[in-house]
């Protein structure tokens, strides 16, 4: 298995990103699971529902809904939990694990940027750079040494999928 993060400041764009980079990826043939890290909570079910009951009313420590198709694990647990882990922990028969945020991990890192929400980069910011797998970007970025891929360029979903598969930090299950 392999993980990689998709960072950016808020809304430029990182769930957009991280949909067409796992779309591009199950293309290819790949098993790919996502990861997104909230600052907020989640309301991940609706009021009233047997699971919802489950959870809040019942208190449990954990909940699974199982249906055709798809599964859902709720669990209380403390938000410390890294993405290294959560990627051991749920996802260890997948190819590779696509991270939305958890920006201070220790794992590469594609960071989207757009001007309409920042002045420059988070890459500008840092003084080792070398997490960084590439920048995609609505603009020229000066100062970086990972490829800058811009969204008027041809083909950059294909190499940006690439790079990713590439230069995914590899996991032990």
């Amino acid at each position: 298995m392999r993980i990689i993060s998709i960072i950016g400041l808020q809304n430029a764009g990182k769930t957009t990103l991280l949909v067409a980079l796992a779309r591009e990826l199950h293309r290819r043939g790949r098993r790919v699971a996502t990861i997104k890290h909230a600052t907020h909570g989640a309301d991940v079910d609706r009021e009233g529902s047997d699971t919802w009951r489950h959870y809040h009313e019942g208190l449990a420590d954990g909940v699974l809904i199982a249906s055709p198709g798809i599964r859902a694990v709720f669990e209380r647990r403390a938000d410390d939990t890294d993405p290294e882990t959560l990627a051991r922990r749920y996802f260890a028969d997948r190819d590779i694990v696509l991270v939305e945020g958890f920006r201070a991990a220790p794992i590469p890192k594609i960071e989207i940027f757009r001007t309409a929400v920042g002045p420059s980069p988070l890459v500008a910011a840092v003084a080792d750079k070398s997490p960084w797998v590439a920048v995609v970007s609505d603009t020229p970025v000066a100062g970086v040494t990972c490829p800058v891929l811009r969204f008027t360029d041809t083909m950059w979903l294909q190499l940006l999928a690439a790079l990713a598969w590439d230069r995914a930090k590899p996991l032990e299950s």
